[in-house]
């Protein structure tokens, strides 16, 4: 057997390098390159390794948890077909990607991730940042790392490597089971030579299928779907990263059944088709709320039925409404006691469609759904015109925005108010032009998400909608953008505090507690005297990025054209009032335990309120 010399590390990103993915005869490298910061823990070991493979780039990134968010962003707008390996130093470097390896499983993105650990040797310990333990010599803090990762392991000796690369890249390359995947080499490990044998780093392409489900079960979908009188449609991810969009419309279009988007599902139709509802659940509009309490028959594809998605268990009232679920996943088909359709997206729809190819919906239901469809873009409209006053709010700077930028061009968001009004409100008019991180909405995804992006495709613009909270959690990936030349496009909104979690606040009686950037009163000690002269838009302007302040929707538009003839990444900073121009509809219900005892009256009244949306809870069975 022939073998060459090569440390661990070393041969790690020799393997990585050679790894392929391929589905419908598009073949690609799997991975794009590398995200990182040495330290000691794997300086010597993967810092030397990729300083000689300079056929895999290296990217500096300025936070470990920034760089697993990039890592996600990209292999999102890759529909999971491609991602970034991330290397951190022992510690605080290791335990920095915990957050948003929690953030790239829940939302069943692929990313690598390469920690450095403590020696495998034991000689020298507790070494720098190791955590010691009395009742075990075999711990670090990256077993933190179990329970956020789909495939963990840890190598101490060299010839593990050989067994656990192809169970990494399985896991990866898997649609049903992809999320993080954890490779823990300890530091003296990593720099450890040994003979590999060669053919380990031969190119392997792994071929992504498209698993068709079982016949009797599309079968026994269609004649249950016949036999409704008031079905719909859930699109979630699943449809996008199938690349099904096509194969809906086809469906909808030749049966006439609606349908409602989830937060990831968003853009697997126009938002002007005729037979779209827009955003269904919590942050629903009226049509798609309307139509779920009716259901008879929900057909979710791609979705994993968050409580964003069911409004809490309280979006479907009909007492006999039955659920079909087309995922690829076994254990997301299964939700809701739904006859299961495990499969690939975009081929079970296209059988499905054959299986139904003689039925249409009632007429009378399909005009119902295209008025909603109709009279929901016209609520747009309002929420979208700008009124006279200086401040405006947050829906009309949305607004702005949706009207400026190109169809292709991408949104994206993740946390704070702006997710529900993006979902209710932004016309999605292309598939991938919709990119909302909402499966575990982390604040300071934004910045280096949409660095992800623009890294995946670098022919579109990119605007991440960030609030002051949001930014002031992570705006270190602004400086990677400039190193590295990927111009993205921030539309900073600022409100003086957490204005999505004060709006909560309020809704349970809390009045906003804790929630605004405010100074201390020394009388009441209370966080409520005068507001914090922070000025958001100087800091970033420190940071080197070009900043345009707005202070009205007519400036705003100014500055949104002058950061497009920009090459660097921009800054519109704007301030925005707190008030809400569109409201809940229906089952527009979000379960947030409220205080069953309180001495506050407010809190009182949201129990009582509270308690009444619990008693439209469901189980399904």
């Amino acid at each position: 057997m022939n073998t060459i010399r090569l440390t661990v590390a070393q041969a790690t990103i020799e393997y990585l390098k050679n790894q392929y993915s391929e589905r419908d005869g598009q073949e690609q490298p799997f991975f794009a390159g590398c995200f990182g910061i040495f330290g000691h823990g794997n300086l010597a070991g993967f810092g030397q390794a990729l300083q000689q493979s300079t056929d895999f780039r290296y990217y500096l990134v300025r936070n470990e948890q920034a760089a697993v968010h990039t890592a996600a962003g990209y292999a999102k707008m890759k529909n999971r077909l491609s991602t970034f390996v991330c290397t951190s130093s022992i510690g605080p470097g290791a335990t920095n990607m915990i957050t948003a390896a929690a953030g790239a499983t829940i939302n069943r993105l692929p990313v690598l991730l390469l920690p450095g650990d403590i020696f495998a040797q034991r000689t020298v310990a507790p070494v720098l940042q190791q955590l010691e333990s009395a009742a075990s010599q075999d711990i670090s803090v990256n077993d933190c790392f179990k329970p956020v990762s789909k495939y963990w392991d840890r190598i101490n000796r060299p010839e593990q490597l050989i067994t656990s690369l192809p169970e990494v890249m399985r896991v990866l390359t898997s649609p049903a089971d992809t999320g993080a995947v954890t490779l823990c080499i300890p530091q003296d490990v990593q720099a450890e030579a040994f003979d590999f044998p060669v053919d380990l780093f031969k190119k392997k392409v792994w071929h992504i299928g498209r698993p068709r489900a079982d016949k009797q079960a599309i079968q026994r979908a269609a004649e249950c779907i016949r036999a409704a009188k008031n079905p719909m449609i859930i699109a979630g991810g699943g449809v996008i990263y199938s690349e099904a969009e096509d194969a809906l419309k086809q469906l909808v279009d030749q049966t006439g059944i609606p349908v409602g988007e989830t937060f990831a599902g968003k853009g697997s139709l126009m938002y002007d088709d005729p037979h779209n509802l827009g955003a269904t659940g919590a942050t629903g509009t009226e049509g798609a709320n309307a139509i779920s309490t009716a259901a008879d028959v929900v057909i979710g594809i791609g979705t994993r039925y968050s409580d964003f998605t069911t409004a809490s268990k309280t979006a479907f009232q009909n007492p006999d409404v039955k659920f079909i679920n087309i995922n690829i996943t076994e254990f997301d088909a299964h939700k809701h006691s739904g006859l299961a359709v495990t499969g690939d997206a975009k081929a079970v729809l296209e059988e499905l469609a054959e299986a139904l190819k003689d039925y249409q919906v009632d007429e009378a239901y399909r005009a119902k759904v295209a008025a909603y469809n109709k009279s929901w873009d016209e609520k747009v409209d309002y929420a979208y015109q700008a009124e006279d006053k200086t401040i405006p709010s947050q829906s009309e700077v949305l607004g702005a925005v949706n009207e400026f930028i190109h169809p292709k061009d991408v949104v994206l968001c993740a946390a704070g108010s702006a997710p529900g009004d993006l979902h209710k409100l932004w016309r999605t008019r292309d598939s991938k032009g919709f990119h909302l991180e909402y499966g575990y909405s982390c604040m300071g995804y934004e910045i280096s998400g949409a660095l992800g992006v623009k890294m995946a495709d670098q022919e579109r613009e990119v605007y991440a909608i960030v609030g002051d909270g949001g930014y002031l959690m992570m705006p270190s990936e602004i400086v990677t953008s400039l190193q590295e030349g990927y111009k993205i496009n921030l539309v900073l909104i600022d409100n003086n505090g957490f204005a999505s979690i004060g709006g909560l606040s309020k809704s349970i009686g809390g009045e906003g507690f804790g929630t605004n950037y405010n100074y201390r009163e020394e009388e009441t000690g209370l966080m409520s005297g005068k507001q914090l002269p922070v000025d958001l838009a100087s800091n970033v302007e420190t940071l080197g990025a070009k900043v345009f302040r707005a202070h009205n929707i007519a400036s705003l538009n100014e500055a949104l054209e002058k950061a497009k003839q920009e090459t660097q990444s921009t800054v519109i900073y704007i301030q925005t009032v707190p008030e809400r121009k569109i409201a809940g509809y229906g089952s527009a219900w979000w379960d947030v335990p409220v205080a069953e005892v309180s001495k506050i009256k407010a809190v009182q009244e949201a129990r009582e309120n509270y308690e009444e949306n619990k008693k439209k809870q469901r189980h399904f069975f």
